[in-house]
């Protein structure tokens, strides 16, 4: 089962990450295998880290709970909030098989959440751009409940595209860069 993590930074918790980051990146290889896109998500300085996204694949929603809520910097206190979600792998690869590399181009989180009717269930044509897409899903996997993309574009704006903006509640758009040690 794949699973969408994307941890939030508690607002002045840069040092804390900072002291932490052996830690995290420690737990994270431990999960080397299971891995399909990590990496962190700035404020618009791109300097300042604003969260942590990690999309994995585990046996089961327990599994998935104990890799979000037992990581480093979640215990220590430097995140406010977890969004876990169930994920589909629509690419059918990992971010290290982007065909655009690790270091070109500008990267963006998109998350789109919504109700309904789920929209953006088919891979948009330019899927060279796409380094992961896939619906977000309830926790039994039976209900949409949003899309969450990991791409590169040239801006925000051309990164919010990616999805029909008009059939979410939110459309969340962050900087984003490939993460980890590889």
């Amino acid at each position: 089962m794949e699973f969408f993590c994307y941890h939030r930074d508690r607002p002045g918790s840069l040092p804390l990450r900072e002291e932490l980051l052996e830690a995290h990146w420690s737990y994270m290889d431990g999960y080397e295998k299971e891995l399909i896109a990590r990496g962190p998500t700035f404020a618009a300085d791109g300097e300042t880290p604003t969260g942590s996204v990690h999309i994995v694949d585990l046996p089961d929603p327990a599994a998935a709970r104990a890799f979000a809520f037992d990581e480093p910097n979640y215990q220590a206190g430097a995140y406010r909030d977890v969004l876990l979600r169930r994920w589909r792998n629509l690419l059918g690869r990992t971010m290290w098989d982007f065909p655009g590399g690790r270091t070109d181009g500008n990267r963006y989180l998109v998350l789109g959440l919504g109700t309904g009717e789920a929209t953006d269930l088919a891979v948009p044509h330019d899927r060279d751009e796409l380094v992961a897409y896939g619906p977000l899903l309830s926790d039994d996997g039976a209900t949409w409940v949003g899309t969450a993309v990991l791409l590169r574009a040239p801006d925000p704006d051309t990164a919010r595209a990616v999805l029909t903006v008009d059939r979410y509640a939110d459309v969340e758009v962050h900087d984003w860069e490939f993460g980890g040690r590889r």
